[in-house]
């Protein structure tokens, strides 16, 4: 499986929670116990068990653009294999 991370723009976030809803990994929460300069609770990923996959749905759902994605690079499958001898 995939793994990835997310890096969510607290300060740009409205805590509209569409990220948190639409995550297949339920990663994402809204902050309880912070409020950014605006006054909303913004969106956090927390994610222990690197359950992550990057698959980007939390940044496609955002309204705000908040969430960066980065995934991990998979090897490519000429690179797994051995060279042929000549």
């Amino acid at each position: 499986m995939a793994k990835g991370t997310i890096f969510i723009d607290t300060e740009r976030c409205k805590g509209c929670t569409l990220c948190a809803l639409n995550c297949p990994q339920r990663v994402i929460v809204m902050a309880a116990d912070q409020l950014n300069r605006k006054g909303y609770r913004p969106a956090q990923l927390i994610d222990p068990e690197a359950r992550c996959t990057g698959c980007a749905v939390c940044a496609l759902v955002c309204p705000d653009v908040c969430i960066t994605v980065y995934r991990e690079a998979r090897p490519c499958k000429e690179a797994i294999h051995e060279p042929r001898a000549s």
